[in-house]
């Protein structure tokens, strides 16, 4: 498999397939700061980002913003001082979707590239 970030997101409608439970633990292994998390039974990954400072904070995460837009694949981004929360999944199918994975792996070098 090809590093996720390389990777290219597909368009999702209300059929497209979840990642099953063997394409999850294989996806993880590429994005190992991330956690798969259920909120009301959507799985969901997240992953907790630390900075110096707000200012810091906010930058990330308007880059993170940045990438979303371009991929149209949105994430919830909490900022607080000194910390960013992201979490990723695909609102259309109600859990995850390969694109999930390759914008954590996106997020990532956003923070690598900083």
């Amino acid at each position: 498999m090809s590093e996720l970030k390389q990777q290219t997101c597909e368009a999702c409608n209300a059929d497209a397939p979840k990642v099953s439970d063997a394409e999850l633990a294989e996806l993880m292994r590429e994005i190992p700061d991330w956690v798969p998390v259920a909120r009301d039974g959507v799985m969901q990954l997240e992953r907790e980002f630390k900075f110096k400072n707000f200012k810091q904070a906010l930058a990330f995460t308007n880059r993170v913003g940045e990438i979303a837009e371009a991929e149209f694949h949105h994430p919830t981004l909490t900022t607080e001082w000194g910390k960013v929360t992201v979490t990723w999944w695909t609102h259309a199918i109600n859990g995850l979707h390969k694109n999930d994975f390759i914008m954590a792996a996106r997020t990532d070098a956003v923070l690598a590239d900083a």
